[in-house]
């Protein structure tokens, strides 16, 4: 009994050393069945993902008694808040190169959480193609080009913030973040006068909307001839409708760089736009319009002037000097607002493209008439700010 079982273990044993091999010579090879992205096969696919940001905080301090660290006038108020800490910006990039083509990226803006979110916080949401330098094409929530100051992040700016003007024709549909598509290019990038346009067609109503608030839509177009590092031009111009109304919006704009000495150089930027402002239009009673839209124009021109000292010492990249001077009037038919803007500026830039800097400035705004409670009254304000691009 103890024999057989010794030659059924030895049997046993034997069948587990030879089966593995055999099981290998004889089983045919299995497919992996296992999904793979078929779009690395395809030829000029890249699918590059890249993230940046920029944060920007800030300490104000209002120097008029009644006013607020926000500009605004509070006559009653019992303790008026005059100095604060804040977050200006916290913005997020995510941007993808999904071929040699086609291009996407989001951007948002977390800072705006801290009040009301409608109309806010997403700031970039398109894709774009490239079919070579003269022809690319945009669509999604961008900023259609229609002057200066859409042509760099707020970021590189050589000011604490983006003129008045700006924000008003971003307001009525021209400028800032808008929902559309644009089409734009460069032509004779090696000549001694280079060109660039960009045309776009927007629904107006500004960013993060779930569509048009009406059947108008806005077109804007935009030359620029030379180089913005030596010398450039620029001539914009819009029409469109808005609640079966016509609107147009022109300007013009000078930008370019002198230099002084081998570390000297002063960068120069002026711009004069004007168009209708529906927005102001509309937000009038029925009874005080008593004329169209078209005869409701606002308009304002600015100049910046920036010194900059190139230093290199360690981090330090360079020292700037600044002094926008800005007129705007947002009603040149009805005896509208006029404000005036001084805004000097010092700024120490650390790192490669502002990566760090810390600014210094004033904002002083004079009005022609100081409406009590409000933000058009004369106010002076101190910032300082500092900020991380990544």
């Amino acid at each position: 009994m103890h024999k057989r079982f010794l030659r059924v273990a030895t049997l046993f044993v034997c069948c587990l050393i030879v089966h593995p091999a055999f099981a290998a010579i004889s089983s045919p090879a299995i497919r992996d069945s296992t999904g793979k992205d078929s779009a690395r096969l395809l030829p000029g696919f890249i699918k590059k993902i890249s993230f940046g940001g920029v944060f920007q905080a800030r300490y104000t301090g209002s120097l008029v008694k009644e006013v607020d660290v926000n500009g605004v006038h509070q006559p009653n108020a019992e303790e008026v808040v005059r100095n604060s800490f804040s977050i200006k910006r916290a913005r997020l990039q995510a941007k993808a190169q999904v071929s040699d083509r086609f291009t996407a990226a989001v951007l948002i803006n977390l800072a705006e959480f801290s009040g009301d979110t409608k109309g806010k916080v997403l700031e970039n949401a398109y894709v774009s193609y490239r079919w070579n330098d003269a022809l690319n094409f945009t669509i999604g929530q961008f900023r259609p080009s229609f002057g200066l100051e859409d042509l760099y992040p707020v970021d590189i700016i050589q000011s604490m913030d983006f003129s008045n003007q700006y924000y008003a024709f971003g307001s009525n549909g021209w400028q800032s973040f808008q929902i559309g598509v644009s089409m734009f290019g460069a032509f004779n990038k090696d000549s001694k006068v280079p060109m660039k346009y960009a045309l776009s067609v927007v629904n107006g109503n500004n960013r993060n909307q779930v569509s048009d608030n009406d059947n108008g839509k806005l077109g804007t177009a935009r030359l620029e001839l030379g180089d913005m590092n030596k010398l450039s031009l620029g001539l914009n111009g819009g029409f469109g409708a808005v609640k079966r109304q016509s609107v147009y919006a022109v300007g013009v704009d000078v930008s370019g760089v002198i230099p002084l000495a081998p570390k000297w150089d002063l960068q120069l930027q002026s711009e004069y736009k004007q168009g209708n402002n529906h927005q102001l239009y509309y937000a009038l009673p029925d009874s005080l319009r008593k004329e169209p839209v078209s005869r409701y124009i606002m308009s304002g021109v600015y100049i910046l002037p920036n010194f900059r000292y190139k230093i290199n010492f360690h981090k330090l990249t360079s020292i700037e000097v600044s002094m926008r001077y800005e007129y705007f009037k947002e009603d040149q038919k009805h005896d509208g607002t006029v404000r005036q803007s001084y805004i000097p500026m010092v700024s120490l830039a650390f790192l490669k493209d502002y990566g760090g800097r810390i600014q210094l400035g004033m904002q002083i705004d004079q009005y022609n008439r100081d409406i009590p409670g409000t933000k058009t009254h004369n106010s002076n304000l101190l910032i300082a700010q500092v900020q991380c691009r990544f």
